[in-house]
């Protein structure tokens, strides 16, 4: 067996320091409660960093509400049958609006979309998923598979 070619140039210090040719990074942070009695509901922001042509923005800053996380994932679902998708963390009926249970759901909606963005079938080939992380107008309701 052959062994393999080596590089005998050595890195200049902006190929050793440059972005990953497929950077996309997403973090969910600073959530916000709105509304009172019955009509509550938490809203994280969603960051997005990336140099993936299938991405329109560089870097954006999105709200995105628990439901919304619902309707991506199962929007993923039926969009990509050969993926498993991973699970959101579970629904909270009691003290949802508590700071602990809200930092533990961001920290679930993080692992989430970590694992999500961190498959390269999505990155690419999800119609949804730039959206998702992208558009401040993403509707749901337009996403039909």
């Amino acid at each position: 067996m052959q062994a393999p070619i080596q590089s005998t140039r050595p890195q200049s210090c902006e190929e050793r320091y440059a972005p990953p040719e497929n950077l996309l990074e997403v973090e969910v942070k600073n959530p916000q409660t709105h509304g009172f009695g019955s009509k509550m509901y938490t809203d994280y922001e969603v960051v997005c960093r990336t140099n993936i042509p299938a991405f329109k923005l560089k870097h954006s800053i999105v709200r995105r509400r628990y439901s919304d996380f619902e309707h991506f994932r199962d929007i993923l679902e039926r969009e990509s049958s050969r993926v498993t998708i991973p699970p959101l963390p579970g629904k909270v009926l009691m003290n949802r609006f508590s700071d602990q249970v809200i930092e533990e759901r961001q920290k679930g909606l993080q692992r989430f979309l970590q694992i999500v963005v961190g498959h390269p079938l999505l990155q690419t080939g999800s119609k949804v998923l730039a959206s998702f992380v992208q558009d401040p107008n993403w509707d749901r309701t337009s996403w039909s598979v």
